[in-house]
């Protein structure tokens, strides 16, 4: 294939395992051009991208963005499960692009919202009748290897994403049951973080947190959890995702008492979309708009699952066109 020289960004998703990238003309993503890598095959970022770039024929970018998988400051990426070096001097060595960027991988997320199609976003909870200003904050909540939340803010200078680590913030208790939980998740890692319930490996906890504490103690994979409360062949599985969706719906609640998202509240990430269609029926809109006499107040803001696979990479094409868009 050919592709214009010094015309298209480069723009990638680097997770724990792959990393996604993809050729972007504009804040357009390219889907023909979206390739996928194991990182156990590679030393380090600049290997992946040179691969990506050779098998895209050679193709000479004008930008690049990756998105990733821990935080970012300075310029630099910090990776929990990977041990490359990410910073922009690599990213600009290994695309010869004239610009480059980084951002937290949910932060591409925040930047996606705004650029995405109307057929990737599930509703989940109503909000006003009255569609929101454009320059209403949104949130986006992250949901999957972990948990983050950030708000999106629509700038005169353009969409601004702050990063954030909210997912290593206490768990909120409201019952006797959560605190139980809590004290479980303590004694197992010390500090009751939101994302040690709020994720895949969380949501396992719950059902095993709910086993010890029946006296019946096992174990089942999120995956097995989730094929249960399909099928409807485990109650404990129902039970567990029962109160996954409540302590969810209790964090967004509380996010977007800090963030007043009017713009309206997304869940990104791959627990979040398998959760997506169970959680009206596990009682997550309860639990967000049990907020006391805020209650009413909390129906200002709607929820919805976003779908799209590649709104890390539409979020970094979006980003990484608005930098070079602006003056210097």
């Amino acid at each position: 294939m050919s592709h214009p020289a010094n015309t298209l960004s480069l723009v990638a998703d680097i997770g724990g395992t792959n990393t996604r990238c993809a050729l972007a003309d504009g804040r357009t993503v390219l889907p023909d051009t979206v390739r996928r890598y194991t990182n156990a095959n590679f030393s380090g970022l600049e290997v992946v991208l040179r691969q990506y770039l050779s098998d895209e024929g050679d193709v000479d970018p004008i930008a690049a963005c990756v998105a990733v998988a821990g935080p970012v400051r300075d310029g630099a990426a910090t990776m929990t499960n990977l041990d490359w070096q990410i910073d922009k001097d690599t990213l600009a060595r290994a695309t010869k692009a004239e610009t480059v960027a980084i951002l937290n991988d949910l932060q591409a997320q925040g930047h996606a919202i705004g650029d995405l199609k109307d057929g990737s976003i599930r509703p989940i909870v109503s909000g006003p009748d009255t569609p929101p200003s454009p320059k209403a904050v949104r949130l986006v909540v992250g949901v999957g290897t972990g948990f983050n939340a950030a708000p999106v803010f629509e700038t005169e200078g353009g969409r601004f994403v702050p990063p954030s680590e909210s997912g290593h913030a206490n768990l909120p208790i409201r019952n006797d049951q959560e605190l139980r939980l809590c004290q479980y998740v303590s004694n197992a890692h010390g500090f009751p973080a939101v994302e040690d319930v709020l994720s895949g490996r969380g949501l396992e906890r719950v059902y095993a947190f709910l086993g010890q504490d029946a006296g019946d103690p096992r174990s089942k994979s999120g995956k097995e959890i989730m094929a249960a409360c399909a099928e409807g062949s485990d109650p404990r599985a129902a039970e567990a995702a029962t109160l996954f969706a409540r302590i969810l719906g209790t964090v967004c609640g509380n996010l977007s008492l800090i963030q007043l998202p009017f713009g309206g509240v997304y869940l990104v990430g791959g627990v979040s979309q398998a959760f997506a269609p169970y959680l009206a029926q596990f009682g997550f809109a309860e639990a967000f708009r049990d907020k006391g006499r805020f209650a009413g107040f909390m129906s200002n803001f709607a929820v919805s699952v976003v779908e799209d696979d590649y709104a890390a990479l539409i979020g970094s094409a979006a980003h990484i066109h608005a930098v070079m868009s602006t003056p210097d």
